[in-house]
């Protein structure tokens, strides 16, 4: 909405400075939790590619190095190198189709399953303890950040 002479009624911009305090919020946060050290010696650190292809593979199912990449966002030739990593560490399995040789699918192996659970408790006790432990507005903020990021990657994916 523009106000006479082109400018934003005064609520709409303070309302547009808020949307991009939470963008600049949710970079730093996201930031802090990727560089922060472990304590649990058994959680290895992740790129953020990495990160993002394991957290893609939790939902159990086994999928394709095309379809990872565009779940994900990224370029099909810099998954192939992420997944070649991801095997490497023991945290994915590859399986070859028996019907279609050509068919390759990547999982999550018992290994990457525990990882990532491990590395979550680390994420929790992180955040939890940056908060203070407040869970009051823990729950809409979830809702809040949930939605942010169904939204966001809806548009991605077009």
């Amino acid at each position: 909405m523009v106000a006479r002479g082109g400018r934003r009624p005064r609520g709409a911009r303070r309302a547009d400075q808020r949307w991009a305090e939470l963008g600049d919020l949710a970079l730093v946060v996201a930031r802090e939790i990727q560089i922060r050290p472990y304590l649990d010696e058994r959680v290895l650190h992740l790129s953020p590619s990495e990160g993002m292809v394991m957290r893609h593979l939790q939902g159990g199912d086994a999928a394709t190095p095309t379809s990872i990449a565009a779940a994900v966002g990224l370029q099909r030739t810099n998954v192939s190198t992420v997944l070649r990593g991801l095997e490497q560490k023991g945290l994915i399995e590859r399986s070859t189709n028996t019907e279609d040789r050509r068919v390759v699918t990547v999982q999550l192996s018992e290994r990457g399953r525990g990882h990532y659970e491990l590395a979550r408790n680390e994420w929790a006790a992180a955040v939890a303890s940056a908060a203070g432990n407040d869970t009051r507005q823990l729950d809409a903020a979830i809702e809040l950040l949930t939605r942010v990021r169904d939204g966001m990657t809806s548009y991605r994916r077009g």
